[in-house]
């Protein structure tokens, strides 16, 4: 079993988030939570990731089940508008916060118009609240951004919940942490 743990703004198009995620990753360097050169251990495309550094003991719950020495140990970092979801049982249910109806197969119908930057707002059908996607109510953690951290196999453990508020303050934007859990083929 492999897993991400990511960490997402949850807001769709986040300002300057090229120039932010570099902030973030030079914090992180700094921490010794990542390791500053790229290399192979990394999960998507070219395997390319910030490999785990001997700070992240110190962010995490329990530091033990980190995957040290395994192959696939990085941080990759997304800059592309991108649907992070579950992969493995993930259910489409999502609800207005306005007048707490079902709204999920409107809603994903309606990352059609979302991935290509169309918009960053849904409507709910029911009752016409508009807001950012990503205010909508979801049954499972999923998020809806241009700007994505992927902790590839970190996701045994959880993160501490003052690294999660120091994430969000370099941010400057409320996260979400959306955990993925699936088998390679």
């Amino acid at each position: 079993m492999n897993t991400q743990n990511i960490l997402v703004p949850r807001l769709s198009t986040l300002p300057v988030h090229e120039p932010r995620a570099r902030a973030i990753l030079r914090w992180l360097v700094r921490k010794d939570i990542v390791e500053e050169q790229l290399s192979t251990c990394g999960r998507s495309g070219n395997r390319m990731a910030y490999a785990i550094g001997a700070g992240a003991r110190h962010v995490v719950e329990q530091p033990e089940l980190l995957p040290y020495g395994q192959p696939v140990n990085g941080l990759e970092v997304v800059t592309d508008r991108c649907i992070f979801t579950p992969v493995d049982g993930f259910l489409h249910e999502a609800g207005c916060p306005e007048c707490r109806q079902e709204v999920g197969e409107a809603l994903f119908d309606s990352l059609e118009e979302w991935m290509p930057g169309l918009t960053d707002n849904f409507t709910c059908p029911l009752c016409g609240h508009e807001d950012d996607i990503n205010g909508f109510l979801f049954l499972q953690p999923c998020a809806f951004s241009n700007l994505g951290f992927i902790f590839n196999n970190w996701g045994q453990t959880s993160f501490k919940p003052a690294f999660i508020a120091e994430f969000a303050d370099w941010l400057d934007q409320p996260i979400a942490q959306v955990l993925v859990k699936f088998q390679d083929n």
